[in-house]
């Protein structure tokens, strides 16, 4: 575990090695980073901070985890690797992996999430929210924001409605902003009426 202060506005988070990341509001000014890992003998933290940015990676020394087969091909996904980071608010957080698991639990920065596949739970959306994915699938709920939805070979689900390839919904008055770009990902998107 790691807690900090910063001055940099942007935090950026690399999420190699893990197999879930949850991203949570932090009740102080502090950033807090958890890790657990069970498989591994040696796990780092590693904050770098370079002027108005910061980053955090994470470093993993020792046994892997068994390969394993899924779906006909050997992965070394399941790497038994949780990480949990709390930021204060005001900051803005720019997430890139690769098969990583992200959630978000009703985020209140603005976020930016890049990743090649994986299952996002964005949960209520309180910031602009962009994220840009290959596969996997998605989940939010919305209340006043302007969307724009497109995934070419994937599902797109708005309550309890389903369109292809692309969903847009724009209004001068929502405050909130909500941009998914994806080629086999699945959207599932719920609304709520203030």
């Amino acid at each position: 575990m790691k807690k900090f202060q910063t001055a940099a506005d942007e935090i950026t988070i690399y999420t190699a090695g893990l197999d879930n990341l949850v991203l949570e509001n932090s009740t102080s000014e502090f950033i807090e980073v958890y890790l657990f890992a069970e498989s591994y003998d040696d796990q780092l933290i590693k904050i770098e901070e370079k002027s108005k940015e910061l980053f955090i990676k994470f470093h993993f020394e020792g046994t892997e985890t068994r390969e394993v087969v899924f779906r006909k091909f050997i992965t070394k996904r399941l790497q038994r690797a949780n990480a949990i980071i709390k930021i204060p608010t005001g900051k803005k957080v720019f997430i890139f992996g690769e098969n990583v698991d992200i959630e978000s639990k009703s985020h209140q920065n603005e976020l930016a999430i890049y990743i090649e596949n994986g299952i996002v739970k964005l949960n209520k959306i309180e910031a602009k929210t962009t994220l840009k994915l290959y596969s996997g699938n998605v989940y939010a709920t919305v209340t006043n924001t302007n969307l724009e939805i497109n995934s070419k070979d994937g599902k797109i689900k708005v309550d309890d409605f389903f369109y292809e390839k692309k969903y847009q919904q724009k209004s001068k008055e929502n405050e909130l902003q909500l941009s998914i770009i994806s080629m086999k990902g699945n959207v599932f998107l719920k609304t709520e009426i203030n």
